[in-house]
């Protein structure tokens, strides 16, 4: 699949290991971002099952914590998102995923981003223009 991983360094790791074993699930945060803007679109959570299926495919899988069980992101609205680099922090236990984002959502709430509203005094305010309606794809809100 050809991914960089972390950055433009000379030193090249030969094995990609996280460290899933600080949290007892098994789970590490992915921050997502649009790999051209470096908007954030989200953040999810994976653990080494939905790691290795990223890896193995370029498009980005999470564990939801939700449902309890692997999520291919897009995998009933279509809005797949597909790898174009991955950066690994210091301590080897957060991802950044920078992201092709299909079909211009990355929120089930039909936003482009899951980081629609914003903090305006003792207010949200939504300042994202919604993409999709939720309840044509998902049946619900």
């Amino acid at each position: 699949m050809g991914l960089t991983v972390g950055g433009n360094t000379t030193k090249t790791e030969k094995m990609i290991e996280l460290d899933f074993s600080k949290d007892k699930n098994g789970l590490l945060p992915a921050v997502v971002q649009d790999h051209a803007t470096g908007q954030v679109l989200m953040l999810a959570y994976i653990n080494e099952l939905a790691w290795q299926k990223t890896l193995e495919t370029g498009k980005a899988h999470y564990w939801s914590r939700s449902r309890n069980a692997l999520w291919l992101k897009g995998e009933s609205s279509g809005h797949v998102q597909l790898i174009k680099e991955i950066l690994v922090d210091c301590d080897q236990d957060t991802v950044v995923f920078q992201v092709e984002q299909l079909g211009g959502a990355a929120c089930h709430k039909g936003y482009h981003s899951c980081f629609f509203r914003k903090v305006a005094g003792e207010q949200l305010v939504i300042h994202g223009k919604l993409v999709f309606d939720p309840e044509e794809v998902y049946g619900k809100k």
